[in-house]
C-alpha cells in the first residue's frame, strides 16, 4: 500500500508573528555588540562560519543589536559588503537587531542601497538598524575614486535620497551629486517611516541634527568626552519637548574579555588586542598617515584599559568597570567587542557565556543614568 505523501505549502509554514517583532522603545539600559570583522589567523570561509556561530550566541543571549563596521582594502574589516554579511545574519538569528555601523554612503549608488535596506528589513521582520556615515579613512575613499573633500556633501545628499525614497511611492531629487526624476519605489521597509538611524558621534555640533531626527549615537571617546555629548543630547531632547522614555540610545564601544581568572583574561586580551591594533593601523602606516587622535588606541592593552576603552578580567571586574563607564559617560547603551584580533571562537564564546550569566543582568538593571 502506497504511503500518502504529506504536502506542505508555504502558506502553512510557521512564521514569526508581527507582535513578536522587536520593539525599539529605548527607555532602559541596553547591551549590544560591535564587530570590526578584523582578519584572524583562520581562512576566510572558516572565519565567516565562526563569526556566524558567535552571532547565533548573541541572539540566544539576548543582546539588543549586532553592529558591523564597513572597511575596504584592509585587514581591519573583511566584511566590505555589509549587506551580504547581514543577509546571512538575518537568516541565522530570530530576535537580534542588526545593522552596519556604518554604511559609508559616498561609496554607494543611493537607490541601490535604498533597495538593499528595504530587503534586509523585510528579510529580518523589521530588525534592521540603519547606521550611516561618510567614512573616517580618506585612503579607502580614494580607492573608490572618491575625493575625501566631497564626501561630506555626498553623504548628506545620499542620506536624503535614501530617507525620501522610503517614504513615498515615487522618488524625485535634485542635488549636486545625485539627480532622480519619477523613479518608482517598489520596495518598502517593515519599519516606518524607515529603520532606526545610527551615527558615529564625536562632535557636539552634530547633536542638534541627531536629536531632531531621533538618531541613536555611538562614540569611542573616554568617559568625560562622552559625558559632554550625552549631556548635550539630553538637553537638546528636552528642548524639543520629547518624551524622556523615547530618548535614543547613546553608547560607546569597548573591548571586553571575561575569563575565570584575571590572568587568563589578560593573556587573551593582550594577544587579541595586539593583532587588532596592527590591523587597525596597517593601511594608515602603509600610506605614511595616521588617523585622527580621537580614534587612535594606545599601543598596549593595559593602557587602553587605563583610559577606560577596554577591560579584561573576572565577571566582577568587568561588571564594575562597565557600570562605572556607564555612570561617568551618562550612557544608556554599551557595545562590547568580544571577538577581535586572533581571539578564537571558543575563547570568545566562553567570554560571552560568562558575561551573559554574571555581568549583563546587572548592567541591564542598572538605572543610575543621569
Amino acid at each position: 500500500m502506497a504511503t500518502q505523501r504529506k504536502v506542505v505549502s508555504l502558506s502553512s509554514w510557521p512564521r514569526t508573528p508581527v507582535s513578536s517583532w522587536p520593539q525599539h522603545r529605548t527607555g532602559r539600559m541596553k547591551v549590544g555588540i560591535f564587530d570590526h570583522m578584523d582578519r584572524s589567523q583562520a581562512t576566510l570561509d572558516r572565519f565567516y562560519e565562526e563569526r556566524l556561530k558567535l552571532v547565533e550566541a548573541y541572539d540566544r543571549a539576548g543582546f539588543h543589536c549586532y553592529h558591523v563596521a564597513e572597511h575596504h582594502a584592509t585587514p581591519l574589516g573583511v566584511a566590505p559588503a555589509p549587506g551580504v554579511w547581514l543577509a546571512a545574519v538575518a537568516q541565522r538569528t530570530w530576535r537580534l537587531c542588526f545593522g552596519p555601523l556604518v554604511y559609508l554612503l559616498p561609496l554607494y549608488h543611493p537607490i541601490k542601497l535604498l533597495e538593499e535596506i528595504c530587503m534586509l528589513d523585510q528579510l529580518s521582520g523589521g530588525r534592521f538598524m540603519l547606521g550611516v556615515g561618510r567614512g573616517i579613512s580618506p585612503i579607502e575613499l580614494r580607492y573608490y575614486g572618491i575625493d575625501p573633500d566631497h564626501a561630506p556633501a555626498m553623504y548628506n545628499e545620499a542620506l536624503e535620497v535614501i530617507l525620501r525614497g522610503m517614504t513615498g511611492p515615487v522618488l524625485n531629487f535634485e542635488g549636486t551629486y545625485y539627480r532622480y526624476r519619477d523613479v518608482p519605489m517598489e520596495l518598502t521597509p517593515v519599519q516606518r517611516p524607515h529603520p532606526p538611524l545610527w551615527y558615529g558621534l564625536a562632535r557636539p555640533e552634530s547633536i542638534p541634527w541627531a536629536a531632531r531626527n531621533r538618531v541613536n549615537v555611538v562614540g569611542n571617546l573616554p568617559g568625560p568626552g562622552m559625558r559632554a555629548l550625552t549631556d548635550r543630547y539630553r538637553a537638546e531632547w528636552d528642548r524639543l519637548c520629547n518624551d524622556p522614555a523615547d530618548l535614543p540610545l547613546m553608547g560607546v564601544g569597548r573591548h571586553v574579555v571575561v575569563a575565570e581568572t584575571e590572568k587568563e583574561a589578560l593573556q587573551i586580551a593582550r594577544r587579541g588586542y595586539d593583532k587588532w591594533r596592527a590591523s587597525f593601523l596597517k593601511l594608515w602606516l602603509a600610506h605614511g598617515m595616521m588617523p585622527s587622535p580621537q580614534v587612535v588606541f594606545p599601543e598596549r592593552f593595559e593602557d587602553a584599559e587605563a583610559q577606560g576603552r577596554a577591560v579584561a578580567g573576572t565577571p566582577d571586574k568587568v561588571r564594575d568597570f562597565l557600570q562605572q563607564a556607564i555612570d561617568e559617560a551618562g550612557l544608556n547603551y554599551i557595545l562590547c567587542r568580544f571577538a577581535f584580533g586572533d581571539i578564537t571562537g571558543d575563547e570568545a564564546l566562553n567570554s560571552i557565556d560568562l558575561f551573559t550569566r554574571h555581568v549583563m543582568p546587572d548592567i541591564i538593571a542598572h538605572q543610575e543614568i543621569i
